[in-house]
């Protein structure tokens, strides 16, 4: 008996430590702002028509070199994408297209990619603001000297007021943080197997 008590009262303790997890995960979601911010590039994440127009329009308007749209379906021609989000001459010069990309694992890798190949030291990230967490987190593990600002966009048919009284949105925030967990654990199982590999090549290197 006492042991299903203890049993009991753990997963009680697991499951307001989870709970009170995803309410921080949405209070601490980051904001839209309506100020231009400046980078050597911008990466644009597939997901939504917002975050295409936001993106193109901080290149439109100056706020980075070139623009990386990753994760595009295979028939979306860049001449497509331009008709459609407003794209001028600095899009049609300055624009580059993904689309290999089928996650934000993939984003991550093909944004460091471009990045090296242009030597960039600093990106605009731009996505949902519910995305933002899980993308940042891929993103500094892909690119870890990369300086990474967040431009997080109110996706359509999305309404964070009083988002608990929506079902829709509380199961979309839902997985969303129950992915970003997953991000977070990989990320570190990954960051630790790359750091074992380093120590053996280095002991290996070391032998005579």
């Amino acid at each position: 008996m006492k042991v299903l008590l203890r049993l009991g009262a753990l997963i009680l303790i697991s499951v307001a430590i989870y709970a009170l997890g995803f309410l921080l995960f949405v209070a601490t979601l980051p904001q839209p702002t309506p100020e231009l911010p400046h980078a050597d590039g911008v990466v644009a994440l597939t997901g939504g028509n917002t975050r295409l127009d936001a993106a193109i329009s901080l290149l439109e308007r100056g706020a980075a070199e070139r623009l990386l749209i990753t994760g595009v379906f295979e028939t979306t021609s860049k001449f497509e994408l331009g008709r459609r989000f407003h794209g001028g001459p600095r899009f049609a010069c300055c624009a580059d297209i993904d689309y290999t990309a089928e996650d934000t694992y993939d984003n991550a890798i093909d944004a460091a990619q471009w990045s090296r190949r242009h030597d960039y030291h600093s990106l605009i990230i731009v996505t949902a603001r519910y995305h933002m967490p899980r993308s940042l987190t891929e993103f500094s593990a892909a690119m870890p000297g990369i300086r990474l600002i967040p431009y997080p966009v109110e996706p359509a048919g999305v309404d964070m007021d009083r988002w608990w009284s929506r079902p829709g949105t509380v199961h979309l925030l839902h997985q969303e943080y129950a992915k970003y967990l997953a991000a977070v654990v990989m990320t570190t199982v990954r960051g630790a197997e790359t750091r074992s590999s380093s120590r053996r090549a280095a002991a290996g290197g070391d032998s005579p």
